[in-house]
């Protein structure tokens, strides 16, 4: 049931026309209460787009009775009217559920530098709202904000004492993010405060979905957002969600990874032997984004020389002739020269892991890409068209 899953959420995806197919565009996720305690986390590209600069206004209040998410324009680098677009949107809902604009969360996602048509998403607003359920309205709600997403993206978990967590998410290009991962709305029933609410969203998209660079390109409108209803009347111990959190989180950023334009492999880049985790989420993304790395694996070629590379242009701790890189566990790399056999490696399956030691101290961190592949090439040459 997506982000309905938890008591208190209702939710519905409609068709209001923004999208050229003619498949769902706008949603909405609504919390009934009793509690509107929320937090979130946005994109820290310095060009934001106006939901995002509306929604971080309104999280500074810590509650957030509704969000409404649309596809098919992204609202950004529209200017004032942009930022007035979205206002009006959050008024639009405000007006339906007979409450504040100042709790109600706006998302959008599309192309990028063109104003949404707002004679047709403020009707589409106003269907969403006659649709609210939830029973199938999480489902239909995680289907309307995909855009190249060839799949919906929902993940869910029950805690102990029966409270649940429940989440809906969409990304597939421009994931380089930091703090979030394009659009993501999560709920649960807890009866948790916006401050504890904070700190566990923090932890967890830390180390998940802030962990995922497909790319190297980070969106405008990142945002992830929790909602607390409170409703399950359980107030769990603060570890213990976030804990949960980050299982929810880490779903989803599976999910992400997977259904990457164009993929056809997934890399988890393990780096191990940091003297800081700094250092290792930095070499990470390094090797993440490094276009030569990604053409070989691409290719099915072990070549760990890139990898090395890569680290070699971060300010990490470490010394050359103590750098050591497997490949699906192949030792490929030790102490800065060629390791094991490079015929040992098998790149055939889908999931790959490279494993890097800076043998320079006892920290580490996991960073997920992708590979280049043609098929990227050819989407996103022809994606405003």
């Amino acid at each position: 049931m997506s982000v309905t899953a938890p008591q208190g959420f209702r939710a519905a995806g409609v068709v209001a026309g923004l999208k050229d197919s003619g498949n769902r565009d706008v949603a909405l996720v609504v919390n009934d209460g009793p509690s509107r305690a929320a937090a979130g986390v946005f994109t820290r590209n310095r060009v934001k787009a106006a939901p995002v600069l509306w929604s971080e206004q309104v999280l500074k209040g810590g509650r957030v009775r509704a969000v409404v998410l649309n596809a098919g324009g992204a609202n950004a680098c529209t200017g004032a009217p942009g930022f007035q677009d979205a206002h009006a949107t959050a008024e639009k809902v405000a007006e339906l559920l007979d409450d504040s604009a100042g709790e109600i969360a706006v998302c959008s996602t599309g192309l990028i530098g063109v104003r949404l048509p707002m004679d047709l998403l403020l009707p589409g607003v106003a269907k969403a709202a006659d649709e609210l359920s939830r029973g199938d309205g999480g489902l239909a709600a995680a289907d309307a904000i995909r855009t190249t997403d060839t799949v919906a993206k929902i993940a869910f978990r029950q805690g102990p004492g029966g409270y649940m967590i429940g989440a809906m998410a969409k990304g597939a290009g421009m994931l380089a993010p930091s703090l979030a991962t394009m659009l993501c709305v999560i709920t649960t029933d807890a009866d948790l405060p916006a401050e504890t609410l904070d700190r566990a969203l923090r932890a967890a998209t830390s180390v998940t979905l802030d962990r995922l660079d497909s790319d190297g390109c980070m969106s405008t409108n990142d945002t992830v957002l929790l909602m607390a209803s409170g409703a399950a009347g359980v107030t769990p111990d603060e570890a213990e969600f976030t804990a949960l959190l980050t299982e929810v989180c880490a779903d989803l950023t599976r999910q992400l990874l997977v259904d990457a334009e164009g993929a056809s492999k997934a890399i988890a880049i393990e780096v191990v032997g940091a003297a800081s985790t700094d250092d290792a989420v930095t070499v990470g993304r390094s090797i993440a984004r490094n276009n030569l790395l990604k053409c070989a694996i691409h290719g099915e070629d072990p070549n760990w020389g890139r990898v090395l590379s890569a680290v070699g242009t971060t300010d990490a701790v470490f010394e050359p002739d103590h750098l050591n890189v497997a490949i699906n566990g192949v030792w490929v790399c030790r102490n800065g020269a060629s390791g094991d056999d490079r015929d040992k490696v098998d790149l055939r399956p889908r999931d790959v892991t490279i494993t890097v030691d800076l043998s320079s101290g006892p920290h580490s961190a996991t960073v997920w890409t992708t590979d280049l592949t043609a098929d990227y090439v050819h989407e996103n040459s022809a994606y405003s068209t």
